[in-house]
């Protein structure tokens, strides 16, 4: 059965590396994904959690019972890190079996009935074909890929039922077409077992096709916790609308106007806004917002500016063009559109964007 987690006003001390005051509910089968840059800590929250680091202050609670100082054996956790951690002595079957064996090696405490060898050798092959690897039971770790070792892995962690799973950068050292093989295989391992899992990653794209929330992690500190697409349309801070890909990040102070929509005043425009907020603020525009076009024209989107191109980028099938205003704006279009628009740096051009675009913080 999956539990839900609770970490209460978690801090923990690693020398020159800090967790501060960390609070987190998972529900009970709740995909989490915890994101953030390298050095964030989130690896060293996923380890707190797994009981591998003891807290100076706080709690983690499963079920609604404090597991803070429960034994990490003890507490039906499956880890699975960066590296797989394959045992490179055992062939697959055996690194599957691996959390089962154990048990069966220590004394037998009275607490549950542990599987027979028979019962075993049942269990690995029926995880070995929930994640497509039966063919690979015989093989030694070193000969496999990266996406298989990765699926041995999660085998090892699942096949113990664990409440609650815990992946560490699973998909990292993976290929992109591998990455996205593995990506699918997580979402659809979570909807036939429902682990509450969490899964921690750098990779934006990666959280928002994966999380049923996302808790965005830096330096020591949770910075904002929302649904996939709050975190992406309307992040807190500036650290997580440029971590979360916003190339816009805009300040000014905001201004009365008509028909229910406030002017972000900067040094060269006044935006139409739509927001509660008053004064000094910041404002972010996805680069997908914004729409660019040849000559200014007629159209419902409240604000139009002409400007002239100052950067192409090229990033493969899309292109990131950059408008000075001022200031500098930053759109994304398809090579196509690049192609018909025909588009060159020094050209002057129109951009467009909804009100309801920009937000506010």
């Amino acid at each position: 059965m999956s539990s839900g987690v609770q970490v209460c006003d978690l801090s923990v001390d690693l020398g020159e590396f800090h967790l501060r005051e960390i609070t987190l509910d998972v529900a009970p089968g709740e995909y989490m994904v915890v994101l953030g840059p390298t050095g964030g800590g989130k690896t060293v929250l996923l380890e707190t959690i797994a009981g591998l680091h003891r807290p100076r202050r706080g709690q983690v609670r499963m079920n609604g019972e404090d597991a803070t100082a429960t034994a990490p054996e003890e507490r039906g956790i499956g880890f699975v890190y960066q590296d797989y951690a394959l045992f490179p002595h055992l062939n697959v079957a055996d690194n599957i079996a691996f959390g089962l064996t154990l048990g069966r090696g220590r004394r037998h405490r009275g607490k549950r009935r542990l599987p027979s060898g028979t019962a075993i050798e049942q269990r690995v092959n029926e995880m070995a074909q929930l994640l497509s690897i039966e063919h690979l039971l015989h093989r030694n770790p070193s000969r496999l890929s990266g996406g298989e070792q990765q699926r041995v892995a999660l085998a090892r962690a699942l096949i113990v039922k664990p409440r609650l799973l815990l992946l560490d950068e699973p998909l990292s050292a993976l290929d992109p077409t591998t990455r996205e093989d593995l990506q699918r295989e997580l979402a659809r391992l979570h909807r036939a077992l429902g682990t509450t899992t969490i899964h921690v990653t750098h990779n934006f794209e990666e959280a928002v096709a994966l999380g049923d929330r996302i808790a965005v992690l830096n330096s020591g500190h949770i910075v904002q916790v929302g649904l996939p697409d709050e975190i992406f349309r309307k992040p807190a801070s500036e650290f997580v609308a440029r971590f979360v890909g916003v190339r816009n990040i805009l300040q000014g102070d905001l201004q009365p106007a008509e028909g229910g929509y406030k002017l972000l005043a900067l040094d060269g425009i006044q935006i139409a806004v739509v927001t509660e907020l008053t004064g000094r603020v910041r404002a972010s525009i996805r680069p997908e917002d914004i729409f660019i076009f040849q000559e200014l024209r007629r159209s419902s989107v409240r604000n139009t500016f002409r400007g002239r191109i100052v950067e192409i980028a090229d990033r493969g099938t899309l292109l990131y063009v950059t408008v000075h205003l001022p200031p500098d704006l930053t759109c994304v279009i398809t090579r196509r559109s690049l192609e018909e628009l025909e588009l060159t740096v020094g050209q002057e051009v129109s951009i467009g964007f909804k009100a309801s675009a920009v937000h506010v913080f």
